[in-house]
């Protein structure tokens, strides 16, 4: 089959370079396979010593990386823009796609998310390293600023209504109960023989 494909001219009768046609980044949802391909590389963990959920990489540059508000928050912040990650795994949220609108803390009905710059300002990677209270704000528009994320401190009180997937504008965000069995793996919890029975799974840490 032979595609011919016409290129647009300028005033000056110059070629349009054709990627000037197309944009440079279209929107990038989070990952509809995730955590299938993700690797562990760290864990946000609470104080109660009990709960906690992973932060998946390697991560990529996506929506937010393209964001201008996004982009001038980490300028005055005097951090570069790189890739973060996943972090949560039944409910997850692609801190490279966030953008930190705040749709999905609005929406969700038992405060699982907190603006995590909130409790710690620190850049996103450093996360891992903090102990977190869950004492940060679950306020839509109390982001501390647009470097901040969505972050599913309480991941373990989800009841899977799925509110915060329908809201998120970048498409961010990915709930599956399902997905325990990688948060257990990765734990190292994970029991083979409990996972064929009839019975639901226990509630994660």
């Amino acid at each position: 089959m032979h595609i011919e494909i016409q290129f647009r001219r300028n005033s000056t009768h110059d070629l349009y370079n054709i990627k000037d046609q197309i944009p440079l980044r279209k929107n990038m949802p989070i990952d509809p396979d995730f955590p299938t391909n993700n690797q562990v590389i760290g864990k946000i963990k609470m104080s109660d010593g009990e709960h906690y959920h992973f932060l998946w990489g390697p991560g990529s540059l996506k929506e937010a990386s393209e964001n201008s508000e996004v982009k001038e928050a980490f300028e005055a912040k005097g951090e570069e823009v790189g890739p973060l990650g996943i972090s949560g795994t039944m409910v997850a949220v692609d801190w490279d796609s966030c953008v930190a609108d705040g749709a999905c803390i609005e929406a969700c009905p038992v405060q699982v998310f907190q603006w995590y710059r909130t409790e710690h300002d620190v850049p996103a990677k450093e996360a891992i390293n903090q102990v977190w209270e869950g004492t940060g704000s679950s306020e839509k528009e109390e982001r501390k600023d647009y470097t901040d994320k969505a972050d599913p401190i309480r991941e373990h009180d989800c009841i899977w209504c799925m509110a915060c997937v329908s809201v998120c504008p970048p498409q961010a965000i990915k709930v599956d109960q399902a997905a325990l069995e990688f948060h257990e793996k990765a734990s190292g919890t994970f029991n083979e023989e409990l996972s064929k029975g009839s019975a639901p799974p226990p509630h994660a840490h």
